[in-house]
C-alpha cells in the first residue's frame, strides 16, 4: 500500500512539472489599454515648425514571453480619431491626398518579427496597412517595463518605440514636396495581462 501510495506521488509529481512546463512555454497575452495607448507622429511643416499628431483610439493585444523570446502584436487604429490639436487640420487630413477616412477608416498592424536586445529593448518589425496599401515598418523598442499595478494589482506591460516611414508607400502625398515624406513614429503604450483570452485573439496572435 505505501508503495502505491508513492508511485502515485511521483505521478502528481510529474503532472504538475509538465504543466508547469507548459505553462511557462506560452507566452502570456495582454490586451492594449486605450486610455495609455497613443500612437503618434511627427512631421516638418515647410521647415517652420513640427507638426504632431495623435490617435486616440487604438485597440489592440501583445503576446509576449521574454524568458523564450517570444512575442507579437496586432493593432486597429481609429483613422478619425486622428488629433493634432488644430480640429480644421484635423478635418484636412481626412481626404483623400491624405487618410482618405471615408474609403479607410482604419488603420492595422501586424508583427512578423520581434528581435530582444537583453529584457527592456527590442526591434519590432511588422506590416502596417494604411489606404488598403500594406508595407512592412521597423519599430525600436526602447523601453519594456512588465510589473504588477498598484493600481489594479494586474500584470502590466509598458512599452516606449520609435521608428519612421515614408508616407507616399501608401499613398499618402498630399502637398508633396511642400510637406515632406518622411514621418517620425512614436509610440507609448501600456497593456493588461488577460487571464482567459478568447480563442480568436489566440488565432490572431500566432
Amino acid at each position: 500500500m505505501p508503495h502505491d501510495h508513492l508511485k502515485r506521488t511521483r505521478s502528481w509529481i510529474v503532472v504538475l512539472g509538465l504543466a508547469v512546463s507548459i505553462a511557462t512555454a506560452h507566452a502570456a497575452i495582454y490586451q492594449l489599454n486605450p486610455p495609455h495607448t497613443y500612437p503618434q507622429f511627427e512631421i516638418r511643416h515647410l521647415v517652420f515648425s513640427l507638426i504632431h499628431g495623435q490617435f486616440n483610439k487604438t485597440r489592440g493585444y501583445l503576446r509576449l514571453n521574454r524568458k523564450t523570446g517570444q512575442a507579437g502584436v496586432v493593432a486597429k487604429i481609429w483613422v478619425r480619431s486622428l488629433d493634432t490639436g488644430f480640429a480644421p487640420r484635423d478635418h484636412d487630413l481626412m481626404a483623400k491626398p491624405f487618410f482618405d477616412a471615408r474609403r479607410y477608416p482604419y488603420l492595422f498592424f501586424r508583427s512578423t518579427r520581434v528581435v530582444f536586445h537583453g529584457r527592456h529593448r527590442a526591434t519590432l518589425t511588422g506590416i502596417l496597412t494604411m489606404r488598403g496599401v500594406s508595407r512592412p515598418v521597423v519599430l525600436q523598442v526602447t523601453r519594456i517595463h512588465c510589473a504588477v499595478s498598484p493600481l489594479n494589482q494586474k500584470r502590466v506591460c509598458g512599452f516606449d518605440a520609435q521608428g519612421s516611414l515614408e508616407r507616399s508607400w501608401f499613398g499618402v502625398d498630399g502637398l508633396l514636396p511642400m510637406l515632406p515624406d518622411r514621418v517620425r513614429l512614436i509610440l507609448n503604450a501600456d497593456a493588461v495581462i488577460m487571464k482567459h483570452p478568447p480563442a480568436a485573439v489566440r488565432k490572431a496572435l500566432r
